[in-house]
């Protein structure tokens, strides 16, 4: 059951995001793989173990990286992380032991994760979403300012 959950989730999470235009930020897949990261230091604190609150912090520091350059260079890599997130979920408990990881998170998690970095993937592979930065995409304050727009 929570992997139907976390696939249909993703889904959700992926309409609604084509729906309200958030898509159109290259930002936001990069943004759900810094929150995915997040979860298991949030688990390890919530257990208040020092040192699972390091290592899965500098687990989740190389999906944030990875995130990060992925929004900077090409969304493809954004796709990788999030996928590689969801498989790095179904080996986590050999990786770090965190009482703090609901049972039922690590199925959840690895069906969404997959799920999401698939859709970005799809969406990119048709063109829906640019993969890399375009130069143009951030105009200059004074190419703004010589618009007719502006004033």
């Amino acid at each position: 059951m929570p992997y139907a959950i976390g696939i249909i989730l993703a889904l959700i999470t992926a309409i609604m995001a084509r729906l309200v235009r958030f898509d159109r930020d290259r930002a936001v897949y990069p943004t759900y793989m810094i929150v995915i990261a997040a979860y298991y230091v949030l688990f390890a604190a919530m257990t208040g173990d020092h040192r699972t609150i390091l290592v899965e912090s500098i687990i989740g520091a190389v999906f944030v990286a990875l995130a990060i350059v992925g929004f900077r260079s090409s969304l493809w890599l954004a796709a990788a992380a999030l996928a590689g997130h969801g498989l790095m979920d179904l080996v986590h408990d050999r990786l770090v032991s965190n009482p703090g990881v609901p049972e039922w998170w690590p199925a959840f998690c690895s069906a969404y994760d997959v799920a999401i970095g698939g859709i970005l993937a799809w969406l990119l592979h048709r063109g829906a979403i640019r993969s890399r930065e375009s130069r143009t995409e951030h105009p200059t304050a004074e190419a703004v300012l010589r618009t007719p727009d502006f004033v």
